[in-house]
């Protein structure tokens, strides 16, 4: 059982999106981004160290701040609506493996973060989950459902925990990107 061709390049891809998220640049990580398909709105930053999947299936909207070491996986459709604050270490996962499959089959479907809400440090979002706008989602939670706009979400699983206020008075892109990359 040989290595296929198609695997080279599938490798090479990888290969190519792990060193675009280690360029110290703000603004050429975007450029390479946006070459690989990947939509981003303006005033939008990705911090060094990200792994993406599939750029072509994500859409970031504008004031969008993925922090350091995050994970956006776009393999089944990722979408991120403007003003969104996504801390260092978030993984967003659109597809998974099927824990019921005697095959271990993959499974998964698209991902949606409404505008104006926060993914704190280290939380994990999973296949197939809407996250309303305004939401916050606590670090360290792992989100497994869909929740309504303005929730608050912590534990693991996620659950509500309590609401957040409506009236949201700042844009993340009004502040230039922090020093550290």
């Amino acid at each position: 059982m040989g290595i296929q061709v198609g695997q080279h390049a599938r490798g090479l891809s990888l290969l190519a999106l792990k060193a675009i998220g280690a360029i110290p640049s703000h603004i050429v990580r975007l450029w390479l981004y946006r070459r690989c398909g990947m939509r981003v709105g303006t005033r939008s930053y990705i911090y060094g160290g990200a792994e993406v999947r599939s750029p072509s299936k994500i859409v970031i909207g504008s004031d969008v701040i993925v922090g350091n070491y995050s994970t956006l996986d776009g393999r089944n459709g990722l979408f991120i609506d403007d003003n969104v604050n996504i801390s260092s270490g978030v993984w967003i996962w659109t597809m998974q493996h099927d824990h019921r499959s005697p095959t271990f089959e993959a499974s998964g479907g698209e991902v949606r973060i409404g505008k104006n809400s926060w993914i704190s440090s280290r939380a994990t979002i999973l296949p197939g989950v809407e996250i309303g706008e305004g939401c916050i989602v606590a670090a360290g939670a792992v989100v497994t459902k869909s929740f309504p706009p303005y929730t608050i979400i912590g534990g693991v699983p996620g659950k509500k925990i309590g609401t957040r206020k409506v009236e949201i008075r700042y844009k993340l892109g009004d502040s230039k990107p922090t020093s550290f990359i």
